[in-house]
């Protein structure tokens, strides 16, 4: 037997059922499986939660890569104070759910020139990857008759300890080396672009408080000692985001009582050079991965040399993390259940597989659960980030599943 995750807080039972937003499992499939809900309370909760224990002075950016859902695109722009994203593509979907474009920058270190001159042309801040990218943007600015609003993305010398995915520290095909920054924002300054600042982004999905706290910290430091190499103020610090949710067994929430309130202290004896600075720092995952669910049905039930396969009509082409493709090294279970008995004692270990003709479609392995058959629901859980648009919907002529807000 290989444990299950845990069942992120904020879900019920409803006549057996899971319940999602005060809506039974079996309600919300009823218009067709495999399908992506996502709870817009949980979504609220997190957020209110999140501005609760942070320093006052700190924004809130949404990292939009992970859930572009345009309706979750509409919740966040009432809950967040800008949005971060990484193409062309993001940017439209963002204008088009009508978000200002003074909220929004753009980071990634493969702009194309047309992605910089949409950028530029809309009036969104762009993260700058290198000397290259910056020389391509002021180009661009200057035929269109523009100003661009720059900003600079930094290599940082230290990573965030214990993250899942390293954005800094070694070599990185993401942003500046610290040491070459000065000069390059020297340089933008004078070209006439608005000068927006610094993005320094160290890792993500992290659950040591400690560790995010100490990165947090060496952040502030770098910017500060930047912001005097460059000798002009410093408008807008990204400090990048990190803060993990619990995906498996043995994993424990961030405390972001503790990272607000070492925040706060460090806010209270910021340097000179920060005194007057713009904070925010970007999440994703952790505003709306716990608040998805990604319901299957089970389309076959099967034994082969006496292990018990529940099938569904789900699989890795919706949720390629929970396959365990996605960047994990040793496959551990994602929290699931038997959604239309959920709650129920479990009574039977079982496989979940989904319909793909490859063995690397598995969505749990050994997973003790209630008896199952064909018709029943299930649910993987945290399935609110990196889901339907991180994973090959078209693989083998599957699809896309379906979404919903409620």
């Amino acid at each position: 037997m290989k444990p299950l995750g845990p069942i992120p807080e904020g879900f019920e039972t409803l006549d057996g059922e899971l319940a999602i937003g005060g809506r039974k499992a079996s309600e919300l499939a009823g218009e067709g499986t495999p399908l992506f809900v996502y709870s817009t309370g949980m979504i609220e909760r997190r957020v209110a939660r999140l501005r609760a224990a942070m320093p006052p002075r700190l924004h809130i950016h949404y990292a939009m890569k992970a859930n572009p859902y345009a309706p979750i695109l509409d919740l966040m722009g009432r809950l967040v104070d800008g949005f971060d994203i990484a193409s062309q593509g993001e940017l439209e979907m963002a204008l088009a759910a009508g978000l200002a474009a003074g909220r929004i920058s753009f980071a990634g270190p493969g702009k194309r020139d047309g992605e910089l001159a949409a950028a530029i042309a809309a009036g969104v801040t762009l993260n700058l990857e290198s000397e290259n990218e910056a020389h391509r943007a002021l180009a661009i600015a200057e035929r269109q008759g523009k100003t661009p609003r720059l900003a600079i993305r930094v290599n940082p010398d230290f990573e965030l300890r214990g993250s899942g995915m390293k954005m800094g520290g070694g070599a990185k095909p993401f942003g500046l080396d610290a040491e070459r920054v000065p000069a390059l924002a020297r340089e933008v300054i004078a070209a006439g672009a608005e000068w927006r600042g610094l993005h320094i982004f160290a890792g993500s999905q992290a659950l040591d408080a400690e560790a995010i706290a100490e990165t947090q910290g060496n952040v502030l430091e770098l910017a500060a000692r930047l912001s005097d190499a460059i000798g002009s103020p410093l408008p807008h610090l990204n400090m990048g985001g990190g803060f993990g949710i619990p995906y498996f067994n043995g994993d424990r929430p961030v405390d972001v009582t503790a990272v607000g309130a070492a925040l706060s202290e460090r806010f209270a004896a910021l340097p000179d050079a920060l005194a007057s600075t713009e904070f925010a720092i970007e999440l994703g995952r952790y505003l709306v991965g716990e608040a998805g669910v990604y319901l299957t049905r089970i389309v076959d039930r099967k034994v082969s040399h006496g292990t018990t396969y529940l099938i569904t009509d789900g699989g890795l082409h919706h949720q390629l993390a929970a396959s365990g493709n996605f960047g994990t090294v040793v496959r551990r279970n994602y929290p699931a259940a038997i959604a239309s008995r959920f709650g129920a004692e479990p009574t039977e270990e079982a496989n979940l597989v989904g319909c793909l003709c490859t063995p690397l479609d598995r969505l749990a392995d050994q997973a003790l659960l209630p008896h199952a058959d064909v018709g029943d629901l299930v649910a993987i859980f945290c399935a609110g980030a990196y889901g339907a648009s991180a994973s090959p919907a078209q693989f083998l002529g599957q699809g896309p599943a379906l979404e919903r807000l409620v």
